[in-house]
């Protein structure tokens, strides 16, 4: 068997057979979210701070463990040596087969303690029946995570360390608020407090991003971002959220936005609110006709980006430029990727955070501003360009792929156009003059 030693610093895809390089620990977390990762691995320090004797934790991202090979080595090393094993999987079982079934096969062996638990706030049943702890232990768990936050990190480890028999003080999973606004530096945030740091008049840029990334202070692409809005003349409207499919997440934007009109957004949530070949679903946008800027923050390192051909990794082009499409978003551009230089030892893991790109960041900010503007302009003094594709066969295809199937949809569109207000003109008469010219 011949395995690649996971290089402190390093991110990789999982697509080689990797060693973590770990040593066995009594508290075992697998996850897939390395914001996650970095919340705990702030609590674990403060615990053993506090207590030094406390049983050791392990961390790791089980992402980095999708060959088989990397799989068995880990399971042998330090899944059967574990006290308590949790397991958080986003997408399920079926996402990460091989690795839940040996999991399983190694903890039913042992007698070790196991719980998996849902990657998101929905409940699995298949989950559930290969989960060994009780279910109101197990939800426990799980609640600790779904809510996030340091403070629900460090009891879900006091928590933890009960179950393995060492009694610690512990709180029940505290609701963290499902959005709210941002800015750097600043705690409890009003719009009015927010709007301090605004220039008069200015265009109101939305930057919505994933609460996690609050929970685990990696924030440094957001900020980034934020400067450079205010460099490029916007007010930046900053909120985190837990999703902008949750309700009450949702309702939040919708209100700031409805208090705080943006002359654009600039989304670096992914996945799409509305379903391919349905009626597009405006969610917390519906109340709002501001462009939306799809602004990536890309899982795979820089340097991973730059050495391949294929640009960004399947899964960020699923998540954030083919599915955002579907809801009728302009891509930007990734502003940021993710680096490893923080190595935790207590833990046995590196820190992954999200590394910004300052000619990427400022690209993203001078396109914002420009949408802003535009905006601004009155409709019938913008100049608008259609540049579509001419196939080349017998009916032209024109614009086939943007759904434009025919010359003469690229006339409706034309005429659609000069209703709304748009300086349209010369018009063709039908298909057939279009293919002319």
């Amino acid at each position: 068997m011949h395995l690649l030693a996971a290089a402190p610093g390093s991110v990789d895809d999982g697509s080689e057979a990797i060693d973590l390089g770990q040593t066995p620990g009594d508290i075992l977390v697998l996850t897939a979210a390395d914001t996650e990762i970095a919340a705990l691995a702030m609590a674990n320090r403060t615990r053993l701070a506090n207590d030094p004797t406390a049983p050791s934790l392990r961390l790791a991202n089980y992402l980095r463990l999708a060959h088989n090979m990397s799989v068995d080595l880990y399971v042998d090393d330090i899944v059967r040596h574990a006290k308590l094993v949790v397991c958080r999987l986003l997408g399920g079982h079926g996402y990460w087969p091989y690795g839940v079934d040996e999991i399983v096969a190694a903890c039913r062996a042992a007698d070790i303690p196991v719980a998996f638990l849902p990657g998101d706030d929905q409940p699995d049943a298949e989950l559930a029946n290969l989960t060994s702890i009780d279910a109101d232990n197990t939800h426990r768990l799980w609640q600790y995570l779904v809510q996030g936050g340091i403070d629900n990190t460090g009891n879900f480890l006091a928590f933890a360390e009960t179950l393995i028999g060492r009694e610690k003080r512990w709180h029940e999973p505290a609701p963290l608020t499902r959005a709210g606004l941002y800015w750097p530096g600043e705690n409890a945030l009003t719009l009015d407090g927010l709007r301090a740091h605004w220039t008069g008049g200015a265009p109101v840029a939305g930057v919505l991003f994933y609460r996690a990334l609050m929970q685990a202070a990696n924030l440094a692409p957001v900020d980034a971002l934020i400067a450079a809005l205010q460099a490029n003349g916007l007010n930046p409207l900053p909120i985190h959220a837990a999703s902008l499919k949750d309700p009450l997440a949702a309702a939040m934007i919708a209100e700031t936005f409805a208090a705080a009109p943006p002359d654009v957004i600039l989304n670096a949530t992914g996945f799409a609110l509305s379903a391919p070949g349905a009626s597009i679903a405006r969610g917390p946008f519906a109340r709002t006709d501001a462009p939306i800027l799809q602004t990536v923050l890309a899982g795979t390192t820089e340097a991973a980006w730059r050495d391949t051909a294929n640009g960004l990794s399947a899964r960020d082009i699923a998540m954030n430029v083919a599915l955002p499409e579907v809801d009728g978003r302009v891509l930007a551009r990734a502003v940021s990727f993710k680096g490893s230089d923080v190595r935790d030892e207590l833990s046995q893991t590196d820190i992954v955070a999200h590394v910004p790109v300052r000619d990427r960041i400022d690209f993203t900010a001078e396109l914002a501003a420009k949408w802003a503007n535009l905006r601004r302009t009155p409709v019938d003094k913008r100049r608008v360009a259609i540049v579509l594709a001419n196939y080349p066969n017998r009916d032209g295809r024109i614009g086939n792929g943007v759904g434009l199937d025919t010359p003469a949809g690229v006339v409706r569109a034309l005429e659609a156009m000069a209703g709304a207000g748009y300086d349209v003109r010369d018009i063709p008469a039908d298909g057939d003059a279009l293919v002319a010219r």
